[in-house]
C-alpha cells in the first residue's frame, strides 16, 4: 500500500475574486476585441477631380496661361451659327474650312475663339447672342439646306433678311406648321436631345374609323415594326363622318412618328399640322411667315431647360 501523495504548494487555486471564464474559440469576448490604431498613411491624399495627367497641349498651355479653356472648332462654329457640328465635321472632310489659311482636315482642332477661321474662304465674325424664330413651313417643301434632287427647301421660302439660321428638328415634305429656328447651333442640339423632352403637339385630319378609347391607349405606347414609341397624348376633337381631326402631344419626335401610328390604328392620314412646340405656339401665323421670339422670353425659357 502506497502512501498518499503530497499535494505541491503551488498548484491549488488562487485566492481572490473570481474572474469570468475564457470564451471558446470564435465567440466574441464580452467586452470585445480590442481596438488597435491603424497607423497613419505616409501618403499624401490626392484630389480625385485633378486634370488628367497628359492633358490636350492647347489646354494645358490655357490653363498655364490662365486663361479659358479652348474648345473643338465644330463646336464653336456651331455656336456662330455656322451649320450643326455634324454638318461643320462634313465641311471639314470636303476642306472648305481654314485656319489663318491652312485648310483644316480634323474636327478636333482646339481653338480659343474663331479669329482666323473662314469658311468657303469668308472670315466669321464674333458670336452673335442666340435668336430663336418661329417660322409657318408650309407644305411642299423639305427641312434641310439643299437637296439633291432639286427639290424646294424651306431656305427657298424663308426671308432674305434672316441671319444664318438652322431648324431645330425637322418637319416632312407634306407636314406643315411650326418649325422653330435658330442661329445657336449649341441651342438647336439641346434642343433637339431626347433627354429634353420638350412637348410637340400636332392635329392630324385622318381618313377612318377610330375611338377616343384606342386613342387613349397610346397613353401607355406602342410599338409598330419593332420599333416602340413613347406615351402620346391623342385626343378626337370632331368628326365628319369618316374624317377625323386628331390633336396629338408627344416627346420624343422620332421620324414620321405621328403618321406611323395613326396609320397603326387604320387612318389615312391627309394632313398633318405640327401647332406647339414647347411654350411656342403656331397661333395666327400666316403660311411662309417668320417672327421672333423675344430675348427675354428666350432666356427665361433656357434657363428652365434641363
Amino acid at each position: 500500500m502506497q502512501p498518499p501523495q503530497k499535494k505541491s504548494p503551488g498548484k491549488g487555486p488562487r485566492p481572490g475574486p473570481r474572474t469570468a471564464a475564457r470564451p471558446k474559440f470564435g465567440e466574441k469576448p464580452a467586452g470585445g476585441f480590442p481596438k488597435t490604431p491603424r497607423p497613419a498613411s505616409s501618403k499624401p491624399k490626392t484630389n480625385k477631380a485633378a486634370s488628367p495627367a497628359n492633358p490636350h497641349p492647347a489646354r494645358a498651355k490655357a490653363a498655364d496661361a490662365g486663361g479659358k479653356e479652348p474648345q473643338r472648332i465644330a463646336k464653336l462654329l456651331a455656336r456662330a451659327g455656322v451649320a450643326s457640328r455634324r454638318e461643320i465635321e462634313r465641311m471639314i472632310e470636303e476642306g472648305r474650312i481654314a485656319l489663318n489659311g491652312d485648310v483644316l482636315t480634323t474636327p478636333a482642332t482646339l481653338l480659343n475663339s474663331l479669329h482666323g477661321v473662314t469658311v468657303d474662304g469668308k472670315a466669321i465674325g464674333a458670336t452673335a447672342p442666340a435668336r430663336l424664330f418661329l417660322f409657318h413651313k408650309p407644305s411642299g417643301c423639305l427641312t434641310t439646306e439643299r437637296d439633291p434632287r432639286g427639290r424646294p427647301t424651306i431656305y427657298d421660302r424663308l426671308p432674305t433678311d434672316l441671319p444664318r439660321v438652322m431648324p431645330i428638328g425637322r418637319l416632312d415634305m407634306t407636314t406643315e406648321g411650326l418649325l422653330l429656328l435658330t442661329n445657336d447651333g449649341e441651342f438647336k442640339r439641346q434642343m433637339e436631345l431626347p433627354s429634353t423632352g420638350i412637348p410637340r403637339t400636332y392635329r392630324a385630319r385622318a381618313f377612318g374609323e377610330v375611338s377616343q378609347t384606342q386613342l387613349e391607349e397610346l397613353m401607355m405606347g406602342v410599338e409598330i415594326d419593332g420599333m416602340r414609341y413613347g406615351q402620346i397624348d391623342a385626343n378626337l376633337e370632331r368628326s365628319t363622318g369618316h374624317n377625323k381631326w386628331i390633336e396629338l402631344t408627344l416627346k420624343e419626335g422620332k421620324n414620321r412618328e405621328v403618321r406611323r401610328v395613326l396609320e397603326h390604328l387604320g387612318l389615312q392620314v391627309s394632313r398633318l399640322i405640327r401647332t406647339k412646340y414647347g411654350p411656342f405656339e403656331l397661333g395666327e401665323l400666316a403660311s411662309g411667315a417668320v417672327t421672333e421670339v423675344r430675348q427675354h422670353d428666350l432666356v427665361v425659357f433656357r434657363k428652365g431647360l434641363k
